[in-house]
C-alpha cells in the first residue's frame, strides 16, 4: 500500500508523491523530517508514536486501516516538509492558470486550455507574482 491508496476527500492536486508504506520508506521520511525540524513542530506525539511503532513493529503496512490512518500522518508530514515556494505554485499558481485560461479561452485562444495543466506557467505566475502573496 502507498499513501494514494487510502480513500481521501482532497483534490489529486494536494496529494504528495507516492510514498509506499514500508518500514525503510517510513524510516527515510522520518529522518527528512527531523532533518527539517518539522518532526516535533508538525506532528502531535500521537502522530509521531504511531509512526515509531509502525517503523519498530511493520515490515510493510497490510492493513486497510492502518494504512489510511498512518497515510493521513504520512500527508500531514510531506505537506509540512513543502517549501513555501512549492505551496504557492500547487495553491495559488493553478488558481492563477486557470483564470488566465478561461480568459484566454474566451478570447478565442482554444490552447489556453492546456494551461491550466502546465506547472511551467503555474511557476512562472507565482514566482512573477511572489510580491502578492504574504508570508
Amino acid at each position: 500500500m502507498s499513501v494514494r491508496s487510502g480513500r481521501s476527500s482532497r483534490s489529486s492536486v494536494t496529494t504528495p508523491p507516492s510514498i509506499p508504506l514500508t518500514r525503510e520508506a517510513l524510516a527515510k521520511l522520518r529522518l527528512k523530517a527531523l532533518r527539517r525540524g518539522c518532526w516535533f513542530r508538525d506532528l502531535k506525539r500521537e502522530e509521531r508514536m504511531l509512526l515509531d511503532l509502525t517503523i519498530r513493529v511493520v515490515q510493510r503496512v497490510r492493513s486497510f486501516s492502518l494504512a489510511e490512518i498512518v497515510s493521513r500522518t504520512v500527508s500531514k508530514l510531506c505537506e509540512a516538509m513543502e517549501s513555501r515556494i512549492y505551496r504557492l505554485i500547487r495553491i495559488e499558481g493553478r488558481c492563477m492558470a486557470e483564470n488566465l485560461s478561461r480568459i484566454a479561452q474566451a478570447w478565442g485562444y482554444k490552447a489556453a486550455k492546456s494551461w491550466v495543466k502546465d506547472r511551467g506557467f503555474m511557476q512562472f505566475l507565482v514566482v512573477s507574482n511572489l510580491g502578492v502573496f504574504k508570508g
